[in-house]
């Protein structure tokens, strides 16, 4: 999970938001929306940081504040983000992101850049995402369920790859290695790339004392 930078939202939806009768579900371009979404998003969901694509297929258009309690919301494209399909259609203990989340409400925006979500949050080596904050670490688990088991083991196997890398003998210099992880650069990142952040910076940290 990473703050992320609101990009243009798509002319489309300008021009739509100043029609009459203007609602999100009239709104018939919402391919252009994905498409904006994924690109500020470098490819990743906005909760879980696995993989997104701009189709219907390959991800969803979610609503920070959903709909139902924020309707003057719905097309206020700082309200909206990319996620991934997040067990659409299984039991409700194997949904996550906004599909577990539905209409409940999150007490942090990952959008909002004068209250970074990163100094919140702390990925640890058996793979499990932790708060110390009481509130964020509760809505982590009961509401995104983020600790679902099948999100702790892609988050161990991506940090256990890149630890490989150490052990093969490879330096890491973190200053060097961050921009291919943290978004600074154009392009996609790879899945869960945050984990290998939270890991550099530590490391960077270390260093500096």
């Amino acid at each position: 999970m990473r703050t992320i930078k609101k990009g243009q939202e798509p002319a489309t939806l300008t021009q739509h938001r100043k029609q009459s009768h203007a609602d999100y579900d009239n709104y018939a371009d919402k391919s252009a929306l994905r498409q904006e979404l994924v690109a500020e998003q470098h490819g990743l969901c906005c909760y879980c940081q696995s993989r997104i694509r701009a189709t219907p297929e390959g991800m969803k258009i979610e609503h920070w504040q959903c709909q139902a309690d924020h309707p003057g919301r719905q097309l206020d494209y700082s309200n909206l983000l990319g996620v991934c399909l997040g067990g659409q259609g299984r039991s409700e203990r194997e949904q996550h992101c906004d599909t577990r989340k539905g209409n409940k409400a999150l007490c942090f925006s990952v959008c909002d850049s004068t209250h970074p979500i990163e100094p919140h949050v702390r990925f640890l080596g058996d793979g499990t995402i932790k708060a110390v904050d009481r509130d964020i670490n509760e809505a982590l688990n009961e509401v995104l369920n983020l600790n679902l088991p099948l999100l702790v083991s892609n988050r161990k196997a991506v940090l256990a790859a890149f630890q490989q890398r150490l052990q093969d003998g490879r330096r890491v210099d973190p200053a060097r290695e961050l921009p291919k992880w943290d978004g600074s650069e154009p392009g996609e990142l790879p899945e869960f790339a945050q984990v290998i952040v939270y890991w550099l910076r530590k490391k960077q940290a270390r260093s500096a004392v």
